[in-house]
This record gives C-alpha cells, sequence and structure tokens, in this order.
C-alpha cells in the first residue's frame, strides 16, 4: 500500500500543541509528526471506539508479545515477557526511575547537546545534572570518555541518562561506544538509562544497536525506555515500555511506576501500540520519506543559504544546523527568524553543551511545507545579513 505523506492535514483548532501558533507561523519546532498515523492504527482505534465503554484496561499479553516480536525481528534484541512494563510515557518513566533509583542531591550524568526535557527529570527531583560535552569534529560528534570517566567516577554520580539515537543531533551509537559506555558505568556502579524512543526512525539502510544487547553488563545493568509515540505518531495516546532484565532493579522500577501512578493504560493505548507494531511497511515508506526531506533541507541550504552547515543525521526526524557564521546566540536567531518570516525552529541552547551554536529542525511534515519552510528559512537570513 502506497501511503500519501504529502497530504497536507489542517491541525489548527485540534488543541496541538505544536501548532498552537499565529496564523502565518509555521511551527518546526516540537518533535512529532505531521502524517497521520498508519491505516492499521486507525482501524484498532476505530473499532475501540465502536465498542463504546472506554473503562479501566489491563496491560495485555497481547501488547507484550507484540514488543518482543518487533525488537526481535527489526533489532534483533530477544526480550523476555516478565522484563516488560508500561508506562504512560518515556518522561513519566524517567522522572519516576531518578526518583526512585537516586537520592537527593546525587549526580546524574548526561551527553550534551542532549534532550532538553531530560534536564526537568533530573533537576525537579533535587537532583544534580553533570554534563559530558560531546565534541564535534568535522560535523561528527564523539564522546570524551576521559571527560566521561571522570564524571562517572565522581563517588555522587549515581546515574547516567543516555539517548540512542541521539537526539538532537540525529547519532547513531556504534556497538564500540555503547560497550565503552558500559564498562565505564560498571565499573563505577552507575545505572544507565537508556530512552530509545527514536530507533525505528533510522535512515535507510541504517539500524541501531539497542543497548541491553551490547553485553551481560549493558543488559544487567540497564533500564531501557522505548515507545511507539515518535515512530508512528502517537505521543497523545501516551504508551510506552520499560525493560528491566535485572530483577533486583526492575521491582525497584515497578514499584517507582506504581507509586507514581504511571503504570496503567488508557483505554486506547493497548490497541494502538498493538496495531503500530503491525505497520512494518508504513515505518519503511516514512523512513524513505524522511530521509528524502533531510536530503532536500541539506542541498537547499548548501546552495541557497552556505552561511549555515547541517550536520550528518543518522537518525531521527530532526536536523541539526550550525549556525555560527551568522551567530554565537541561537536563541537570539530563531526568535529574528520567527519574527521576520513566521517560522518556528528550535534554539539550541537548550540542550546544552555547544547549542548555543546550532538549530534544531523537525523535517516530518509534507514537501511542500518543508519547502514553504527552507523558503521562509532563506528569507529571514537574507534580512538578518542586509540588517533588515
Amino acid at each position: 500500500m502506497k501511503i500519501n505523506f504529502d497530504e497536507i492535514i489542517d491541525r489548527r483548532g485540534s488543541n496541538s500543541s505544536k501548532w498552537n501558533v499565529q496564523e502565518n507561523e509555521l511551527p518546526l519546532s516540537m518533535a512529532d509528526m505531521d502524517f497521520k498515523a498508519s491505516p492499521e492504527i486507525i482501524e484498532a482505534l476505530s473499532k475501540r471506539i465502536r465498542h463504546g465503554i472506554f473503562g479501566y484496561s489491563d496491560v495485555s499479553d497481547e501488547w507484550k508479545e507484540s514488543i518482543i516480536h518487533w525488537w526481535q525481528t527489526r533489532h534483533q534484541f530477544e526480550i523476555q515477557k516478565e522484563w516488560l512494563m508500561f508506562c504512560t510515557g518515556v518522561i513519566p518513566a524517567i522522572s519516576s526511575i531518578v526518583r526512585k533509583i537516586t537520592t537527593p542531591a546525587e549526580k546524574i550524568v548526561v551527553l550534551t547537546p542532549i534532550y532538553n526535557i531530560f534536564f526537568n527529570s533530573i533537576l525537579n527531583n533535587g537532583r544534580v545534572v553533570l554534563e559530558c560535552p560531546l565534541v564535534e569534529k568535522d560535523g561528527r560528534y564523539e564522546i570524551d570518555f576521559i571527560d566521561l570517566e571522570s564524571k562517572l567516577s565522581d563517588p555522587q554520580t549515581t546515574m547516567m541518562i543516555l539517548c540512542n539515537p541521539h537526539n538532537p543531533i540525529g547519532k547513531i551509537w556504534n556497538r564500540e561506544e555503547l560497550e565503552k559506555i558500559g564498562e565505564l558505568c560498571e565499573k563505577h556502579h552507575v545505572v544507565v538509562v537508556s530512552d530509545e524512543i527514536h530507533c525505528d526512525l533510522t535512515d535507510p539502510g541504517k539500524s541501531y544497536l539497542p543497548y541491553a544487547s551490547i553485553s551481560k553488563n549493558c543488559l544487567n545493568n540497564s533500564i531501557v525506555c522505548v515507545a511507539p509515540s515518535k515512530t508512528f505518531n502517537l505521543a497523545g495516546l501516551q504508551s510506552a515500555a520499560i525493560i528491566v532484565a535485572n530483577e533486583a532493579l526492575r521491582n525497584k522500577v515497578n514499584r517507582a511506576i506504581n507509586t507514581d501512578e504511571v503504570a496503567e493504560p488508557n483505554a486506547f493505548a493497548m490497541s494502538a501500540t498493538i496495531a503500530a507494531y503491525h505497520s512494518q511497511y508504513w515505518l519503511d515508506e516514512l523512513r524513505n520519506y524522511i530521509f528524502e526531506n533531510k536530503k532536500l533541507v541539506r542541498e537547499y541550504i548548501a546552495l541557497h543559504i552556505p552561511e549555515l552547515k547541517v550536520l550528518d543525521s543518522e537518525a531521527t526526524y530532526l536536523l541539526w544546523i550550525d549556525c555560527r557564521e551568522i551567530t554565537n546566540d541561537s536563541t537570539e536567531l530563531v526568535n529574528e527568524i520567527r519574527k521576520k518570516t513566521g517560522l518556528i525552529l528550535s534554539s539550541g541552547e537548550i540542550y546544552r553543551g555547544d547549542g548555543f551554536h546550532y538549530l534544531r529542525m523537525n523535517t516530518a511534515y509534507p514537501r511542500k511545507v518543508m519547502i514553504d519552510a527552507l523558503n521562509r528559512l532563506h528569507h529571514a537570513i537574507e534580512m538578518i545579513k542586509i540588517g533588515g
């Protein structure tokens, strides 16, 4: 079945967080997609609605089996049924895990620039963010493992939050990098929480490695959070899974999410997730479409806005754009772009690290919308260059 990702759907007036903007504005900031869910998901939810009763729901074996089958066939990682727990989202899971596994004033390591909401999960719970800045070389980021070990060896460091693949830079961590992280975290008794919500959104021909699949050390010392929300555009249905092989660690996580009351599915979460993991063809077409969108952005910027540089991206529908030839203040730049053209991008500054040199752009839109966005960006940069 051919999916029409070119279809433009008006989301204004639909309570969309992303589209709650002025009439002339175009938001390419928040990470959700402007594509309809797969036909299987829409049919499964329609069937659920036709049933007409929306009471309390249990976590079903079918939900667990759909996740097990997906990771086994798609990512060659065998998950045991007892390792799986339901949660209403990856961020609720991480916040609960931070509260239960660590204590106030302890330090949690993150590789920056990184998804900004992780900082909320750490700071709002009275813990300390310990940044290990990634090092950019020729448009590619690398981990400074000497610095990482220094941070992990701090006696107050008890957790590391990993983003795999990494948001916002779109990097897929390789086996050697993940093995090294695992070795260092085991050596220094640091638990790894791996957010793998973007794992299925790799470029065609690229695949990610589940952190827990790398080694026994990684498996036994990790809490992995996954969800269909980014892949299948289901964030509003609040469905995620936590994978923990270590029984003692799993019991703590289970206690955490149940204490925080984030372990019960809504009436649609089970149906949507099961249907999503029967939509492989839809995902494969989506990955091709996003790949072409990212290619369009790179080529357009190279031709028309050479002052900007798009970094290589292997995963996610997000692009990380170097703006240092124009400014050292990405927040001021995104404000100027919005004021001049209505185009809304994310300032890299909120992701910390060297983010003040970068913009983040969402490319999960119909192609005509992407062309409109690029034309607006070009116009804004031209006006800024001439001081207009």
